[in-house]
C-alpha cells in the first residue's frame, strides 16, 4: 500500500534531494536559522525556556540525522520549507546540536555508507532496532529517556501494524521497548554527555583546514591512489576543493568541487572526478582527514581516504604494503613532513631512493631469503605508522566483503544497479604460527551457485556478470524476466571466488554474494 506525501514529493526523490542539499553550500539569501525555527518550526513545536523548543531541543544528531528528520516533517506532516532554509537549518542544528568525534566512534560506517558492514550490537539492540534499519541510526543520536520514549511511541503512531509484521511478532515488541529498551538507550546514548560540552569549547576553527593535504585512498576493484587535496576558504564554513591524484597503475585522480563543515569536524563535500560526482563524508580533526569519498548515485563505488594537511607530520600509507622474502620491490610512502631515510624493520634492506620529498618516498627495497614472515613496523625518522608485511608464502586468500549483497535495477526503470566490489586478501603464518593479513593481491574472479537451489534456478546465469580481473560484479537487468522459471527477477544467491597466483600455486578464497530487488527506501542514514 503507498503513502500520499502531502508535500507532493516522493520519498525517494526527497532523500535525493536532502543528500545533495547536505554536501551543497549555502546560499546567500538563506534566512538565519532562529527566524526559520520561529516561522516554520514553532506552529508544531511550542516555545520552553532558555529558547528552546519541544522536541527539537531535547536531542543531538549528525547532520544527516537532523536531515532526515526535517525530511520527515515535509514527507509526513506537509512542512513547506525551501532548500535554503533546509540547508541553514540543518547547519545550525548540527552545529549547535551534533555529536562529538567520540560519540560518532565505531558507527561512522553508516555515514559513509559503507552499506555491507555486518553490524555488532547486542542482541536486543539488534533484534528490537536493528531488523527494520542499521543499528548505526540509533547510536547515531543523542535523547534523554522521555524523548526515546516518545521514538517508541512515535514508531508505533506512524506504522500502527508494526506489531504485527514479520519482524516484530514474534515478541511484545512495545512492552520490551518501553520498558526495557529506553532505559537502556537513555543510559547508552544520553543527551547530555560531557564530550558534546567538551568538543563545544576546543573544536579548532574552520580555517585551519585550509591548504593543501596529502591524502592516500583505496579503491575496491582498482586499486590504491595518492595525491594532494587543495583546500581553499569560500564563505563560512564552507570551502573550495581540487583534487590532483593518480591510482598506481598510472591512471588520474582528477577533480573540483566543494565542502562544508559540520559540528566542527563533518567535512561533507561534492567533488566531480573525471566527470563523476562524488560524495565526500569525512572526519576532519586537526591536521587529519578521515573518511570515504564515493560516486553520488552509486555509493558502492567507492575509496577509503586518509588525509594529512601539508606541514604537519604524519606517516599515512605504504604502498603496497607487503614483500616477498627474497624478493625487490618498489613501494611508496605517502605522508606529510616526510624526511630522513625510511626504516622498514628487520630483514629489509632499502636498496635505493627513488623519489623522495616531504608527501612521498618512492623505494627500492628487498627483503632477505631468511626474512622472518610478519609485520614490520614502518617509520620514516621519527615518524611511525602503517606497517609492511613480510611473507614467504600465501597461506589463504579471504573474500572481502565476506558477505555483500547486489541490487539489480535499470531495465527501463529509474533506479540504478548496485555492483558487488571485492577485494582479494592474502594471508601468511608468521614465526608464531599465528595468521597476520599480508595484503590486497590481484586475484581472478569468478562466482559459482551458492546452494543447490541456486543452481537448480541457474542464478549464475541470470543474476548478474563478474569482472573476472577486477572483482566488480554487475548484476542483471530489474523486472520480470520471461527466460527464468515463472518469469520471476534476475535476483540470485552465489559465491565469490578469487583466486590468488603465489609463485605458481593458486590459492582461493570464498565469499557470500546476495543479489536482490531495488533499493526503493535510500536514506541518508541506512
Amino acid at each position: 500500500m503507498k503513502r500520499r506525501l502531502r508535500s507532493g514529493m516522493s520519498a525517494s526523490l526527497l532523500a535525493v534531494a536532502a543528500c545533495v542539499a547536505l554536501h551543497a553550500p549555502h546560499s546567500l539569501a538563506a534566512r538565519d536559522a532562529q527566524s526559520i525555527l520561529k516561522e516554520t518550526c514553532q506552529g508544531c513545536h511550542t516555545p520552553e525556556a532558555d529558547n528552546a523548543l519541544s522536541r527539537i531541543s531535547h536531542q543531538r544528531k549528525t547532520p544527516e540525522g537532523w536531515l532526515m528528520s526535517i525530511a520527515r516533517m515535509q514527507t509526513m506532516h506537509g512542512l513547506q520549507i525551501s532548500d535554503d532554509d533546509r540547508r541553514t537549518l540543518v547547519k545550525y542544528l548540527a552545529d549547535s546540536q551534533g555529536l562529538a568525534p567520540s560519540e560518532t566512534d565505531g558507527v561512522r560506517y553508516a555515514l559513509e555508507r559503507r552499506l555491507n558492514t555486518v553490524e555488532q550490537f547486542d542482541e536486543k539492540t539488534s533484534q528490537m532496532c536493528g531488523r527494520c534499519h542499521s543499528g548505526a541510526r540509533v547510536a547515531l543520536q543523542r535523547r534523554p529517556a522521555q524523548e526515546w520514549e516518545r521514538l517508541v511511541n512515535f514508531h508505533l503512531g506512524q506504522w500502527p501494524s508494526l506489531e504485527y509484521q514479520a519482524l516484530a511478532r514474534d515478541r511484545d515488541w512495545f512492552d520490551i521497548a518501553r520498558k526495557d529498551m529506553v532505559p537502556l538507550l537513555a543510559k547508552r546514548y544520553p543527551l547530555d554527555n560531557p564530550a558534546w560540552q567538551k568538543w563545544l569549547k576546543s573544536a579548532p576553527k574552520a580555517e585551519a583546514l585550509v591548504g593543501d593535504w596529502s591524502f592516500s585512498g583505496h579503491l575496491p576493484g582498482k586499486g590504491e591512489l595518492a595525491g594532494i587535496m587543495s583546500v581553499t576558504a569560500d564563505g563560512n564554513d564552507t570551502f573550495k576543493v581540487s583534487v590532483k591524484g593518480q591510482y598506481a597503475d598510472g591512471s588520474p585522480f582528477n577533480g573540483d568541487g566543494s565542502a562544508i563543515l559540520y559540528s566542527g569536524y563533518e567535512w561533507r563535500g561534492n567533488v566531480t572526478v573525471d566527470g563523476v560526482t562524488m560524495r565526500q563524508v569525512f572526519a576532519a580533526q586537526g591536521s587529519a582527514m578521515q573518511g570515504r569519498m564515493f560516486e553520488a548515485e552509486h555509493d558502492e563505488r567507492g575509496l577509503d581516504f586518509v588525509a594529512a594537511k601539508q606541514g604537519s607530520q604524519r606517516l599515512l600509507a605504504v604502498q603496497p604494503g607487503y614483500v616477498k622474502a627474497g624478493s625487490e620491490t618498489e613501494v611508496t610512502l605517502i605522508g606529510s613532513g616526510l624526511s630522513g631515510k625510511p626504516d622498514f624493520g628487520k630483514g629489509v634492506e632499502v636498496v635505493e631512493v627513488l623519489e623522495q620529498n616531504a608527501e612521498r618516498i618512492k623505494v627500492k627495497v628487498k627483503a632477505a631469503g631468511n626474512a622472518q614472515p610478519g609485520v614490520r613496523a614502518v617509520s620514516v625518522g621519527s615518524l611511525k605508522g602503517p606497517s609492511l608485511s613480510v611473507y614467504n608464502a600465501i597461506t589463504a586468500v579471504k573474500v572481502v566483503p565476506e558477505f555483500s549483497v547486489a541490487r539489480i535495477g535499470e531495465g527501463g526503470g529509474s533506479t540504478p544497479k548496485v555492483q558487488g566490489r571485492f577485494d582479494a586478501e592474502a594471508w601468511g603464518k608468521g614465526a608464531d604460527g599465528k595468521p597476520y593479513r599480508i595484503g590486497v593481491f590481484p586475484a581472478q574472479w569468478k562466482v559459482e551457485a551458492f546452494d543447490e537451489r541456486a543452481k537448480e534456478d541457474e542464478d549464475v546465469k541470470f543474476a548478474g556478470t563478474m569482472q573476472a580481473d577486477a572483482g566488480v560484479f554487475t548484476p542483471g537487468d530489474a523486472g520480470p524476466n520471461p527466460a527464468r522459471k515463472m518469469s520471476t527477477n534476475n535476483a540470485g544467491n552465489l559465491k565469490v571466488i578469487a583466486a590468488v597466483d603465489d609463485a605458481g600455486k593458486s590459492l582461493t578464497g570464498e565469499g557470500h554474494l546476495i543479489v536482490t530487488v531495488q533499493r526503493w527506501n535510500n536514506p541518508p542514514i541506512p
